[in-house]
């Protein structure tokens, strides 16, 4: 017989009462003294294993208890508010930890249900506070004082003895199938007809033989897991798989049996309905491999880190280290450089189980074979010749546009939507203008940006951002000279396109300036809106910051929204209601043009135009008014300076001061209201010539025009005296067609419409 011991944690409650909590495991019991409690505990776990066969599986040498103390300020939440106590208390937990293999020490806090790992127990201090405060944050303070109650307790020890051969319960029939294999895993390499139609690109890894030939020999010869560790698009994928066919090649040659499969990491824990289940689950797929001398794929590998638990100490990837360092399972991933630095960082046990083999981006000859063989594939396979201007268009435009991601990744992907779309329309041969057109569809810029030849007119520029843009000349000429620096290639490739900070009273244009903006750089090919609006307002708080930028495994609302539109504007509306943790987080974007979150998951801004907008120095003031009174723009740079840290202002490009609205300016945009006005559906299906007279245009400025709010009323002012009685007009005359409809005001604000 074997015998087995779990640690018991015996609570003195008062004299006739102690609980008992089993570590480990869900057991609890109250009972009369810490003696009747191990007896109890010890024939119930009999009982079960007798029954069952079943017993909680723990192994911890020399289970010890230590009692770590933390200070928190409980916090009220509703909703999306956080409401902190003024006063801190001092919280006292008890954590039982002990040696579950060499090096590793499995930890618990009973009372917080939490357990995770430690490789260092000179860690073992902060890790336990960091793990109480993550927990204690999800708690009332109400639960959080009733956690205070409790007494000390005391370690218990509670045995269990269990036959020998069933320490480890699973029987194999070597005919039987892998169950757990086939329902989570696919088998690799794929039959040849499924990898025909899984990509336009050959199931190769051109150039990159060295590579493969280092993973097979650390898979087959050293038995190692590994990780292939390079930026997005150099092949990483393509090395491990033509690794495990050329293993698989190996496997038949030799007669020796061997297996590979392909996961993705959610799916150890995607079908988990209850606590444990997807332990056992990860144990029997252990098992199944070894039966089956299987290597494991995880296709992200690094979100192995984020399944399973609240943190990497208690994750999937925790979990299955000791069975990586044991040899008991074999493992294969890719990561880029950022999740493999956030991966040591939160779990340095798992990067350093795994032998890691780097691959760089190819040289300019070996890209050339590359796209060669790529063009002789597709010629062979799909009979679509691709020109070699198309080639070298598709180059040219990826490395400028996409300088953050890596070749021949890039290339195969878009020469691949080119083919796509040449299938799709029955044509026979890719050349440079189907790259050009491909290139629009995905990022919305004008062919006058990608063409180094078409030249730019800078009187039909100026002409359309004085259309959209009316009365700020000055704003005007900075943003006509962002689209001259881009046209000509001189934008630094490193950071966002541009920041901007629009400073300036409400309603004089900096939103429409926004649109006009996100409209000529990006609103070609793009099916969504290229401007995306964020009301800065809705972040006044420190704790809302995550729902901005994200937590370790959700995207923020930010984030989110720049992954799914690279190429965009990005306003940040009233950016100064802000919580200035916000915008200390968001230096890095600024800087370098990326945001990199816990796991290593990089969101690129180096395609986005980034514009703040603020009224910081327009509140001392009459804003805007029919009056010739212009504000000093050193105020407005003043206020900004006096307002952001200098690092941050130091980071934006340029701040654009948009000015008071003159008389003809406040004209001109509700002449422009009404323009739009005339294009409405309901008189366009008619055939109705909709005129305005003088009159209508000076009563409309007149009437939309508020000195706080400048022009935003005017919008609201047109549908409110002209098109609400054009509606009523139209529905009385339902049989006018083909007609010229007058629209007057007279001076006392009544709207006269007549047919001509």
């Amino acid at each position: 017989m074997e015998k087995l011991t779990y640690p018991l944690l015996c609570f003195q409650l008062n004299e006739e009462a102690v609980l008992g909590i089993l570590v480990g495991t869900e057991y609890q019991l109250v009972e009369a003294t810490p003696q009747k409690l191990r007896s109890n505990l010890t024939d119930h776990l009999a009982k079960v294993y007798k029954k069952e066969g079943d017993y909680p599986l723990l192994e911890l040498e020399d289970p010890t208890l230590k009692m770590v103390e933390t200070s928190f300020r409980p916090t009220y939440r509703i909703g999306n508010g956080a409401f902190p106590l003024t006063n801190k208390v001092k919280i006292e937990q008890p954590l039982v930890y002990g040696e579950a293999e060499p090096g590793v020490y499995e930890c618990f806090l009973p009372l917080l249900d939490e357990s995770f790992y430690c490789y260092d127990l000179n860690q073992l201090d902060s890790l336990a506070r960091h793990f109480i405060s993550n927990a204690l944050d999800e708690k009332s303070p109400e639960e959080i004082y009733r956690l205070t109650a409790y007494p000390t307790p005391s370690l218990e020890i509670v045995t269990l003895k269990v036959k020998e051969d069933s320490l480890f319960s699973y029987t194999w029939n070597i005919e039987q199938k892998p169950k757990i294999l086939e329902r989570l895993a696919e088998r690799y390499p794929y039959p040849k007809a499924v990898q025909r139609n899984l990509a336009a690109a050959p199931d190769a890894a051109w150039e990159l033989d060295d590579y493969v030939a280092q993973v097979v020999d650390k898979l087959m010869q050293q038995r190692a897991s590994v990780l292939i560790v390079g930026a997005s698009g150099v092949g990483k994928s393509a090395v491990l798989r033509q690794a495990f066919r050329k293993l698989a090649g190996f496997s038949k040659k030799t007669e020796k049996e061997q297996s590979f499969w392909r996961i993705q990491a959610q799916r150890f824990t995607a079908t988990s309905k209850y606590l444990g289940e997807w332990q056992e689950t990860a144990e029997e797929l252990v098992f199944e491999l070894q039966t089956m001398n299987g290597i494991l794929w995880v296709e992200n590998i690094v979100r192995l880190l984020r399944e399973g638990g609240k943190g990497a100490e208690d994750s999937v990837a925790a979990y299955l280290l000791p069975f990586i360092q044991q040899g008991k399972l074999q493992l294969a991933g890719e990561v880029t450089p950022q999740e493999l630095e956030s991966m040591r960082r939160l779990l340095p046990g798992f990067v350093e189980s795994m032998q890691i083999v780097e691959l760089p981006e190819l040289p300019e000859r070996s890209l050339a074979v590359v796209l060669e063989k790529f063009s002789s594939h597709v010629l062979q396979a799909h009979k679509i010749n691709i020109t070699q201007d198309a080639l070298n268009t598709s180059t040219r435009l990826l490395r400028r546009f996409y300088p953050y991601e890596s070749f021949p990744g890039k290339s195969i992907r878009l020469l691949g939507e080119c083919m796509s779309e040449a299938i799709f329309s029955k044509t026979t041969e890719v050349n440079r203008r189907d790259v050009l057109a491909q290139f629009i569809k995905r990022t919305g810029l004008p062919e006058l940006f990608l063409r180094d030849d078409m030249l730019l007119d800078q009187t039909a520029l100026r002409s359309y951002f004085n259309e959209k843009i009316i009365g700020q000349t000055a704003a005007t000429d900075k943003l006509t000279d962002i689209i001259k620096v881009y046209k000509a290639g001189l934008n630094n490739p490193h950071k966002p396109i541009t920041t901007l900070l629009f400073a300036g009273p409400t309603g004089v244009g900096k939103t429409a300036a926004a649109q006009a903006l996100a409209q000529y750089f990006f609103g070609l090919g793009q099916k969504t809106s290229p401007l995306i609006r964020i009301d800065m307002s809705e972040y006044q708080h420190p704790s809302q910051i995550t729902r901005f930028l994200g937590t370790g495994t959700d995207p923020g609302k930010l984030v989110q929204q720049v992954r799914e539109r690279p190429f965009a504007v990005l306003l940040l509306d009233e950016a100064e209601k802000a919580t200035p943790e916000i915008f200390d987080a968001f230096l890095t974007v600024l800087d370098e043009g990326m945001l990199v979150d816990a796991f290593g998951r990089v969101t690129n801004f180096r395609n986005c135009i980034i514009i703040l907008t603020s009224n910081l120095g327009a509140s001392n003031r009459a804003s805007i008014g029919y009056g010739n009174r212009m504000p000093d723009d050193e105020t407005y740079r003043s206020a900004i300076s006096g307002f952001f840290r200098p690092e941050f202002v130091n980071r934006i490009d340029q701040v654009v001061i948009f000015q008071p609205l003159g008389q003809e300016s406040i004209r001109l945009i509700a002449r422009k209201e009404l323009e739009e006005v005339k294009a409405r559906e309901g008189f366009a299906k008619l055939n109705l010539k909709i005129e305005f007279s003088e009159r209508t245009e000076e009563h409309i400025a007149k009437v939309g025009f508020h000195e706080k709010y400048g022009a935003r009323p005017l919008q609201r002012a047109v549908e409110d005296v002209i098109v609400k009685g054009l509606a009523k007009w139209l529905l009385a005359n339902p049989t006018i067609e083909n007609k010229t409809v007058h629209v007057d005001i007279d001076e006392n604000g009544v709207t006269n419409i007549q047919v001509g």
